[in-house]
């Protein structure tokens, strides 16, 4: 235990400055149970939030970040902190099959039993997938986490001292009663300029579903209500006889009519994609190897090496998921 202990700081003095402390994390064996860090409960308190209040999390795969939101003192959530991600796997698009490497994408929810504290990479939780849609659709796999250290077959990965952050947020959230918490997967920041330049993939169809639930995420900044019916998501809906049963039947009369904000949202980017689409804008898709690292990484993999970043990232020195394809990731153009 001392030998790890003297190893966090020098592991520390490697940084440079390009991700701070990436180790800053406790070696206690009771680490599912270590305090907020001062930080994040100062930024609470500048917040108007306690650590007693529900949070939210949103994955960006294209980003490689996770977002925490946590309600604040109005009722309303609001973003407490934006975590770099290490690695995913796959590409961007849902994990339909175990074994694809397809970390997932759409909407789940966490329940306390889904958090383990014994995890092989450091800490994690269960995002629950297959949903009850991805079920019905016959889409199958299991164990898909967010956890610590870099390594991602299927998963996301947080480093082991992002997830020690992460999870102690969830924990005291849950303590105070929070049942489960809301986590939106989603491939990329659903902006007009971003689905203008995924047009042509043949999960546009399914993204632009998701972009209806992120879309009354930004305008109510509260946690949609998720129901499945016409084989696909429905968010904040009140249907006759309750809500639908299976997710491929067609979807019943409606009580409650769309929030008219979120629709103006919807069709005022509908309109922008139309505009970027005839502007003749030059703009891509990324073609992902085999999922992404978020750039402070890539950087750090780049000038370093994979053994290095290793042991940056997790306390056991977990080896980084297929390394060339992370560097391969061609999120940013300006690195």
């Amino acid at each position: 235990m001392v030998s790890r202990l003297l190893v966090v700081p020098a592991l520390a003095l490697l940084m440079s400055g390009c991700v701070s402390a990436v180790l800053d994390v406790p070696v206690a064996d009771n680490k599912a149970n270590q305090p907020l860090k001062a930080s994040l409960i100062s930024d609470m308190s500048r917040k108007k939030m306690t650590p007693a209040d529900p949070i939210l999390i949103r994955i960006f795969k294209d980003e490689s970040e996770l977002e925490i939101w946590k309600r604040d003192s109005t009722g309303r959530y609001a973003l407490l902190k934006t975590f770099p991600m290490c690695r995913w796997s796959g590409k961007l698009g849902p994990k339909k099959q175990n074994g694809d490497r397809q970390a997932p994408e759409g909407f789940y929810q966490v329940s306390a039993s889904m958090l383990n504290p014994n995890s092989q990479y450091y800490l994690s939780f269960n995002l629950g997938y297959p949903n009850k849609l991805e079920s019905a659709l016959g889409y199958n796999g299991e164990a898909l986490m967010v956890h610590g250290a870099c390594s991602s077959s299927g998963c996301f990965a947080l480093t082991d001292a992002g997830v020690a952050e992460i999870y102690s947020v969830v924990r005291e959230a849950m303590k105070a009663g929070q049942s489960s918490f809301q986590v939106q997967a989603f491939p990329f920041r659903m902006t007009a300029q971003n689905m203008a330049r995924n047009r042509n993939d043949p999960n546009f169809e399914f993204w632009t579903n998701l972009k209806q639930g992120y879309d009354t995420f930004e305008v109510t900044h509260r946690p949609p209500k998720v129901s499945y019916c016409g084989r696909r998501y429905v968010f904040d809906a009140e249907f006759e006889g309750g809500d639908p049963r299976d997710p491929l039947a067609s979807c019943p009369p409606l009580l409650n009519s769309p929030d008219p904000a979120v629709v103006a949202r919807g069709e005022a980017d509908a309109r922008k994609v139309e505009t970027i689409v005839a502007s003749g804008t030059n703009i891509t898709a990324h073609a992902y190897t085999d999922g992404g690292m978020n750039i402070s990484f890539r950087k750090l993999l780049k000038n370093r090496g994979a053994a290095a970043l290793a042991k940056q990232v997790s306390l056991d020195d977990v080896p980084i998921s297929r390394p060339e394809a992370a560097l391969e990731d061609p999120h940013s153009s300006a690195e």
